[in-house]
């Protein structure tokens, strides 16, 4: 059992990285609930066992490292599909049992998180080329799974034409690209689409987050990923946060990472602006 000033030092430590091990555990299990819940255990077995934190890795590194170690020893579970307040759909999991094994974890902890192959390696109790290979599998696994129709909302010209370009190439139609939050609507509206991509700040100083929450109050659950230059807005723990968060700037790599997974766990909560 560590000592109270021990505790204290390793509070201070991980809370810095707790929202990303958030945002990740959500991603990884399809359930903000479920992924919460594996994040907790995991500071509740680093409090009570503080040698599970290894010291000699960067903070992040030593963080998810833990986390894999608890989620890992539950037997790496997704959300509840017979639990009522998770909007994880069947056909998600049934796509996760044909993927190979651990693929997932490495696509995440690489294209969303930033960890490079060596990281990954420690965090997943693999080596570094092992690392790579999961990422290469779950890439063209992933993408291969669906295809859908994307709506881009984004009031950057140069931005909103690069995703469409990253998006098309997968495979996907466009709906259209729109710049404010009535556009959105209009847009959504007249072609309803499988999926969304979200800038929070729009031009007019509309919201992307009260667009989007617009267009699910027309059609229900459609995934959607934001992309924002201030993810930790999104990220504070005190109301619903979304499963696919990019921060600005995103690499091609994020972009087609999200995408699929999204494709993937195809729900969305809905989110209140602050």
């Amino acid at each position: 059992m560590p000592s109270r000033s021990e505790q204290v030092d390793l509070s201070e430590v991980i809370g810095e990285e707790l929202p990303y091990l958030r945002r990740y555990a959500r991603a990884l299990t399809g359930s903000q609930r479920t992924g919460d819940n594996y994040a907790a255990a995991t500071l509740e077995a680093i409090l009570q066992e503080s040698s599970i934190f290894e010291r000699s890795l960067a903070p992040k590194t030593a963080l998810f490292r833990a986390f894999h170690m608890i989620w890992s020893t539950a037997g790496a579970p997704t959300a509840d599909t017979e639990d009522p307040t998770s909007r994880l759909e069947s056909r998600a999991l049934d796509h996760m049992a044909g993927l190979t094994n651990n693929t997932r974890e490495a696509l995440l902890l690489s294209t969303i998180e930033g960890f490079d192959f060596e990281e990954i390696g420690r965090i997943m109790d693999v080596d570094a080329a092992e690392a790579s290979s999961l990422v290469d599998i779950a890439i063209t696994e992933m993408e291969k799974s669906m295809t859908g129709k994307v709506m881009i909302i984004e009031d950057e010209a140069i931005i909103a034409m690069d995703i469409h370009s990253i998006v098309s190439e997968m495979g996907h139609k466009i709906t259209g690209i729109a710049r404010t939050r009535d556009a959105a609507v209009e847009l959504g509206a007249r072609d309803k689409p499988d999926l969304i991509l979200a800038d929070i700040q729009l031009a007019d100083n509309s919201s992307g987050i009260d667009a989007v929450n617009d267009i699910l109050g027309q059609f229900g659950d459609i995934p959607t990923i934001f992309i924002t230059a201030f993810p930790e807005r999104l990220l504070t723990g005190d109301k619903p946060e979304p499963a696919f968060l990019i921060a600005k700037p995103y690499s091609e790599e994020q972009v087609r990472s999200a995408v699929s997974q999204a494709m993937f766990f195809s729900s969305t909560e809905s989110l209140k602006a602050g």
